[in-house]
């Protein structure tokens, strides 16, 4: 689940527990399946399927299930036929929201994402709606240590062709436009760093502050996309209270 970027999301997606790291890898699994699809089972000559690959590892993937999730891809691409499909809408308080999926079935999912929205008094919209509201961008999440230089990190994230890096009291959070993030992250991973976080995101380009009562029903709705196994990634522009 995501707003944009911030390290204590982070520290609470490494503090999940057993089911839910779980249910985290079983969605890295069909995108592994769609990368495969789209350019092969070898990740040294597939960017995406490499890209998905350092997902998992951030996200304390086992390299065994990594390697069967590849091998599931490739044996199984004839009889399961997985599609990518995104949603747009508000929920409460005017709350712009982006749904990616993975679904092997359009109509379950639409109606599943459907009914998150209107039980939580949000809107669903159609494809645009929200959309320009932010910026695709790759993300990479380092962990910041005592040892680590800021303007060396700084500097080999820009070198690598970074667009912008943000110091923050715990981790480095490094930017980069979506078309240089695998190139980016493989120069900065070369060069010896291991992120938390490494990905694709929508980043808002303005936040709402929802009020009180609005925020527990956005925390609801986030909650319940997030347990569908079919929903990968939720993108919205509410700053809410920490949980």
């Amino acid at each position: 689940m995501s707003g944009h970027s911030k390290w204590a999301n982070i520290q609470h997606k490494k503090g999940k527990t057993d089911a839910a790291r779980g249910k985290v890898f079983t969605k890295i699994g069909r995108e592994i399946a769609i990368a495969v699809r789209d350019g092969g089972s070898d990740p040294a000559s597939n960017s995406k399927l490499r890209d998905v690959i350092a997902k998992a590892k951030a996200n304390n993937m086992p390299n065994d299930n990594i390697d069967r999730s590849i091998k599931k891809a490739a044996g199984e691409l004839g009889n399961v036929e997985y599609f990518e499909i995104t949603y747009e809408g508000y929920a409460p308080g005017g709350v712009a929201v982006i749904v990616e999926c993975i679904s092997d079935n359009r109509n379950r999912t639409a109606g599943d994402v459907r009914h998150c929205f209107t039980k939580n008094d949000g809107t669903m919209g159609v494809t645009g709606s929200v959309g320009f509201m932010f910026d695709k961008k790759g993300v990479l999440v380092l962990e910041r240590t005592k040892d680590m230089d800021e303007d060396e990190v700084m500097m080999a994230a820009l070198e690598a062709g970074a667009e912008d890096v943000l110091a923050e009291d715990e981790a480095f959070e490094i930017t980069t436009d979506p078309t240089a993030f695998s190139a980016v992250r493989e120069a900065l991973e070369a060069g010896g760093m291991e992120f938390v976080s490494a990905e694709l995101s929508m980043i808002p380009q303005n936040y709402v502050t929802p009020d009180a009562e609005n925020a527990v029903k956005i925390q609801k709705m986030l909650d319940m996309l997030d347990e569908n196994d079919d929903v990968q990634n939720v993108w919205h522009n509410a700053e809410l209270p920490d949980a």
